[in-house]
């Protein structure tokens, strides 16, 4: 089997084409075993490239096997994928998800991802308060095609992510887990952001968590409205741009890059972990 390694600031991605899709009822079982990062290839997920009507799929596997819903770091990872194998055209790039159809404009080095509108209709738009031994955190939910929790801390290097990111993401206010995005505000266009993601623990950059936290920053009046200028927001594998558009869109503004590429015999997979 033919992939190319990728990584969005950090996040990094095994990319594989399944236009038939094939591969994605094992999808689980194969990220398990690719993403590892000793006995695998190492990736934070595994994302199948799929061909199901007139737009290319994009299904991404957690290293833990989960299926998200969304990922905006791979989005851009794959509308690169598709450019370099001459699969798109551009300037845009239309890429179905599980959360629907979004679309990917080349912006020269960059990549513009229209993100959508963010939903805050979760807990009916409101803040929940999220007892743990004796911790009381104030978490804004937000969907942004998957489920988003955002934290505010007034220092993040305060925070022992190891220990309380699991915790908050399998708290029991959420049906099916969220990623946690620990925001600090720096100023009035600038965040600082560390993510714990459902199904993969902590990465070096979250694009659908920069939104949310974004998002939710402007939301709250921390940072200034995203349609009257861009937000930055800074995670430890580098910064991305979010902005905000019409209908109360989001979009996101970042860079794709091409690690390397290989090959690996998924049959030797098969036998060793019984796929």
């Amino acid at each position: 089997m033919k992939f190319t390694k990728y990584h969005g600031l950090g996040n990094d991605f095994i990319l594989v084409q399944d236009l038939g899709g094939i591969l994605v009822p094992r999808g689980e079982m194969l990220a398990q075993a690719l993403c590892h990062r000793q006995f695998g290839i190492g990736a934070d997920g595994l994302v199948l490239i799929t061909k199901e009507s007139d737009w290319y799929k994009m299904r991404i596997f957690n290293a833990d096997g989960s299926e998200p819903e969304m990922c905006g770091n791979a989005i851009r990872c794959v509308a690169d994928y598709l450019l370099q194998e001459g699969l798109a055209q551009g300037p845009l790039i239309p890429i179905d998800t599980l959360s629907g159809l979004k679309e990917v404009r080349r912006a020269g080095d960059l990549y513009l991802v229209d993100m959508g509108e963010p939903d805050f209709s979760f807990m009916r738009g409101q803040s929940v308060e999220i007892a743990l031994l004796g911790v009381t955190w104030t978490v804004y939910p937000v969907s942004m095609g998957n489920p988003h929790g955002v934290v505010f801390v007034d220092d993040l290097d305060e925070i022992d992510l190891m220990f309380w990111g699991p915790r908050l993401e399998s708290a029991p206010v959420w049906p099916h887990g969220a990623n946690i995005e620990f925001t600090q505000v720096l100023d009035a266009d600038s965040l600082q952001v560390r993510v714990w993601e459902r199904g993969a623990g902590p990465t070096l950059a979250c694009g659908t968590g920069a939104c949310a936290a974004a998002a939710v920053a402007a939301k709250q009046g921390l940072t200034r409205d995203l349609k009257t200028g861009a937000t930055t927001v800074s995670l430890p594998g580098g910064d991305l741009t979010i902005q905000g558009g019409e209908e109360n869109r989001v979009s996101m503004l970042g860079p794709a890059e091409r690690v390397f590429e290989g090959q690996i015999d998924i049959s030797r997979l098969e036998r060793e972990r019984k796929l």
